[in-house]
């Protein structure tokens, strides 16, 4: 298709919709898929890769298909303050302070340390490669394909248009390594008895397999704050993304033409609009009117297109061009991700290590939908409260993992390259040097 027109946007969502569907009925029935764990927009998106037009050209997708990542992201990002509940702040610090600095140190130490392995050996031993490509194992390993989407972007704008390929290609390795490496660790953590709640690997609820849930476990995805004879729920919520979204696109085109030199991401502005929103709603107790859940569900409804459009959109000769520093990238990540997992988690966290460590391993390889499901194994009811724990931390991790995502591709534009690994590794450096301090470094039990 040459023209995009609505009708070309109504196909892009039927035969992508369509794939979702497909990829939910093979997870459930093949018991391979099971195995490895993989969400069905994963599998939903590699045969669109497979049968569109980076493959074999048989899904009549539109010319603006790969366009549509940098909307969802935005509509992803959006809908994460808007009904949020209310939090005190002091409680935060001292309840979470463990998965704040756990949370931190991920974060800090994978960006950094993949820029600065990008700088020290990939640029030197592939002289055209640029400057920022290290920054590609942060983008798509901690942050997944919504961050992959952010940061693509982000370098397109000054001119590095390969990167959202790139970027989309490492969080779909980096889901594969979460789901086979989180495997691997698993299997080993039930052998050493170091898990707490499950005592073999054979211990999986079937919905973990499967991916469908049986009624006993269902649960609610919302609740119904206004009379539908006046407005549907979903109506209601879906309008106010779509009115932040909207605002967001009007602000960003003032900025980019009052500084064309900076890019600010849609994503970030539709993040303080939507901050702003839920403060004001809030003032005129009108939040109360907005469920957190729905909200989380439109987020999570954007993420599995997104997920699933990123992959099928891929450019395999992007990729092919890049194999060699990518495959060196991606197999350094996978060490250091590990290494991370063997030595943060353990000194962080004075009880079950093992399992928020493994749900680290998830979300920083991988998403973390991925952490969740690695945790739903070796802790099925939750006890750790590591989900409770990283919610709360998120709030306090969110404005630095922004920050990076935002001014990471401004300052590789700029040629202040050698200032994100700088700021970031001694920024994890100072977490820990606290931690040690206070004597809150290795207090694990040691039954743990």
């Amino acid at each position: 298709m040459n023209e995009f027109t609505i009708v070309a946007f109504m196909i892009d969502i039927s035969i992508i919709s369509g794939l979702l569907l497909a990829g939910t009925i093979l997870r459930a029935k093949l018991k391979w898929m099971q195995a490895l764990f993989l969400p069905a927009s994963m599998i939903a998106g590699f045969i669109g890769l497979a049968f569109g037009p980076n493959g074999f050209d048989w899904l009549p997708f539109s010319d603006q298909f790969s366009s549509y990542p940098g909307l969802l992201i935005a509509v992803i990002f959006a809908a994460i303050p808007i009904g949020a509940a209310k939090v005190n702040l002091k409680e935060i610090i001292h309840r979470v302070r463990e998965m704040w600095s756990f949370s931190m140190l991920l974060t800090l130490l994978m960006w950094g340390a993949g820029a600065l392995f990008g700088l020290i050996v990939l640029v030197p031993l592939f002289s055209d490669l640029p400057t920022g490509f290290g920054l590609i194992l942060g983008a798509g390993f901690l942050g997944g394909h919504g961050t992959a989407a952010a940061i693509g972007e982000g370098f397109q704008y000054y001119g590095w248009d390969e990167a959202m390929d790139l970027a989309m290609t490492s969080a779909t390795i980096g889901i594969l390594i979460a789901v086979l490496g989180g495997l691997v660790l698993v299997k080993r953590s039930t052998e050493k008895g170091h898990t707490k709640f499950i005592q073999s690997f054979k211990d999986l609820p079937n919905e973990l397999r499967t991916g469908l849930m049986e009624k006993t476990e269902r649960t609610a995805m919302g609740e119904e704050t206004v009379s539908p004879s006046s407005i549907d729920p979903l109506v209601l919520h879906i309008s106010i993304i779509a009115l932040v979204i909207g605002i967001s696109y009007w602000v960003s085109d003032i900025l980019q033409k009052a500084i064309p030199a900076v890019s600010i991401p849609l994503f970030s502005i539709a993040f303080i609009l939507a901050l702003l929103f839920q403060v004001a709603s809030r003032k005129v107790k009108a939040d109360e009117y907005v469920d957190q859940r729905v909200m989380e569900r439109i987020g999570g409804t954007a993420t599995d297109y997104l997920v699933a459009i990123g992959i099928a959109s891929i450019n395999i000769t992007v990729v092919v061009d890049y194999a060699l520093p990518l495959a060196l990238l991606f197999l350094f990540g996978t060490i250091w991700a590990y290494i991370l997992f063997r030595f943060i988690g353990p000194n962080i966290f004075k009880d079950f290590w093992v399992e928020k460590s493994l749900f680290g391993w998830g979300w920083s390889t991988g998403t973390v939908a991925m952490g969740l499901a690695l945790l739903r194994i070796v802790d099925p009811e939750l006890k750790s409260k590591t989900t409770d724990d990283y919610a709360l931390a998120y709030i306090g991790v969110a404005p630095f993992d922004i920050a990076i995502v935002t001014f990471a591709p401004m300052l590789v534009a700029f040629g202040f390259t050698w200032v994100i690994p700088l700021v970031l590794l001694v920024a994890g450096a100072i977490i820990i040097y606290v931690n040690r301090s206070f004597g809150l470094w290795g207090r694990r039990k040691l039954d743990q």
